[in-house]
């Protein structure tokens, strides 16, 4: 699946609030090592950076244009392409950051606590994840996608997102490793200027690429457009001409 550090980053403050959020519930301590899986562009380690002031933050991301980004963001910190559920670091790290990526990963029952693993003792990972599927911006990609020419080449698009479990299911697979275990669920309201159009503009940097990587430049504009239409009715446009996008996030912070 192909990634667009310049798509993602159009809508980079929105983006980025949900990972001050859940830096912010890190319990404080000596954080020596730190890194940021899935780091995207950098605009999370930035944060880590800011955060983590005396320590060594690093960053891994499976994009090489993410990488690239990142690395001219912040040319100090060590950026490193690597998949998260084949990455063999053992550390021990003191924090490990997952920012909207382990959606993308799947088996989190085996994934969370391996992670863990790689934690030095009081070391938390913390971990925030879109939980959005059942939202029209996602219902609707689904829905577009089984009704058109490209039924065939989008037949496993809806499946790239990892099976997630609720809050409970969370809890219960990291308390067996953890000493504690922090789960909650945020549903942000980001106003999108230009109606429909910016809901497209910025799931085009996300949770559309696996359904617009596999057709041809005609077939994607043709999808877009039926998306946008759907969308239009979804989510009317305001008085100010913006669309309120929810956006629920479920935020996990666990203490080993």
């Amino acid at each position: 699946m192909s990634w667009s550090a310049k798509q993602y980053v159009a809508f980079e403050d929105e983006r980025t609030r949900p990972a001050r959020d859940l830096l912010a519930a890190i319990p404080a301590g000596d954080v020596r090592l730190a890194i940021d899986i899935g780091c995207g562009p950098g605009n999370s380690t930035e944060l880590l950076v800011e955060r983590f002031a005396d320590a060594t933050v690093r960053g891994l991301d499976s994009s090489s244009d993410m990488i690239d980004a990142a690395r001219k963001r912040l040319p100090q910190v060590q950026f490193d392409i690597a998949d998260i559920d084949t990455w063999n670091d053992s550390g021990p790290f003191d924090v490990i950051f997952a920012n909207a990526v382990l959606q993308w990963v799947p088996d989190h029952a085996t994934l969370l606590p391996s992670l863990v693993s790689k934690l030095a003792p009081g070391g938390s990972l913390a971990v925030q994840m879109p939980d959005n599927l059942n939202e029209h911006s996602h219902r609707l990609m689904r829905e577009v996608a089984a009704d058109g020419p490209w039924v065939g080449k989008l037949a496993g698009a809806a499946g790239q997102r990892a099976e997630m479990a609720d809050a409970s299911g969370y809890y219960s697979i990291l308390k067996a490793c953890c000493t504690r275990v922090d789960v909650w669920r945020t549903t942000y309201h980001h106003p999108l200027a230009g109606g429909a159009s910016g809901v497209v503009e910025w799931f085009k940097g996300s949770a559309l690429r696996p359904f617009l990587d596999p057709l041809d430049e005609t077939e994607r504009a043709q999808y877009l457009k039926q998306y946008q239409v759907a969308i239009e009715r979804a989510h009317p446009v305001l008085a100010d001409g913006s669309v309120l996008l929810p956006f629920p996030r479920l935020f996990i912070v666990a203490t080993r």
